[in-house]
């Protein structure tokens, strides 16, 4: 997972909003017959694509102090309601709003642990390191430069020095968490038994495809299997964050 994906709440969702405009544009041929092809009797009901924000409090959660406000969350969770709302549009099944109340929440909250975490620890961002996350950003977003990643994020309301601020913020996030996940570099021994479970999966399921040689996917694998090993050593370290701190979520 490279550190373009693990952006901060409000930048994040910003962004995924400029990747979403580049992805419909583009289009998916996938994804476009799906929603073509979905009967109407299978869609959800229109309310249930509109997002539910009534009742949210002012204060929708506090991190050892520090509030996580409405408009944070609102922003948050209306980026995630809009991808399963698409979802919903094909598969016909509602979106489960409550769950996704906590779910945004709770990430949110996670979020401000690490930043708050990696402030603690004393890690710092250079401008370089900046210049090279807002590089990134433009060739993960389709974008020709970071000035264009400036300008795509100044016409959703950030400046310049906002975006930079909050890319500073995720450098010192991503050097925590670096940090913490260590090497993750899987071993050969590590490939090949993931490799030994697909192949007995594809024999179970009586498949007549044939699972590529090892050396064909052995990239694939290791990225796999390293995404799996970040992912489960920054929910250690957010579980244990989260022990030491006062947490009130006030949904």
């Amino acid at each position: 997972m490279t550190r373009t994906t693990r952006l901060g709440a409000g930048l994040a969702i910003t962004l995924l909003a400029v990747a979403g405009c580049s992805a419909t544009d583009e289009g998916d041929p996938g994804e476009t017959t799906s929603q073509e092809t979905a009967a109407p009797d299978e869609a959800p009901d229109t309310d249930a694509l509109e997002p539910d924000l009534e009742g949210i409090p002012e204060v929708v959660a506090q991190v050892d102090g520090h509030e996580i406000s409405r408009d944070e969350f609102v922003e948050a969770y209306q980026g995630q309601f809009q991808q399963l709302a698409l979802q919903a549009q094909s598969t016909g099944q509602p979106v489960d709003q409550e769950q996704l109340r906590l779910e945004v929440a709770d990430t949110l909250v996670g979020t401000q642990l690490l930043i708050q975490e990696a402030e603690a620890r004393g890690f710092e961002a250079t401008d370089t390191q900046v210049d090279e996350t807002l590089a990134e950003l433009a060739e993960v977003n389709g974008l020709g430069s970071a000035d264009e990643v400036v300008e795509a994020l100044a016409a959703q309301g950030l400046s310049e020095d906002e975006v930079r601020s909050e890319l500073r913020t995720q450098v010192k996030v991503d050097q925590l968490v670096d940090d913490a996940v260590g090497d993750t570099t899987p071993t050969d021994a590590e490939v090949q038994e993931l490799y030994d479970g697909l192949v007995e999966q594809q024999e179970a399921a009586g498949g007549e495809a044939e699972v590529p040689p090892l050396d064909d996917v052995r990239p694939q694998l290791e990225e796999q299997l390293t995404s799996t090993a970040r992912s489960e050593a920054i929910g250690a370290l957010l579980t244990e964050l989260r022990e030491s701190a006062e947490v009130t979520i006030n949904l």
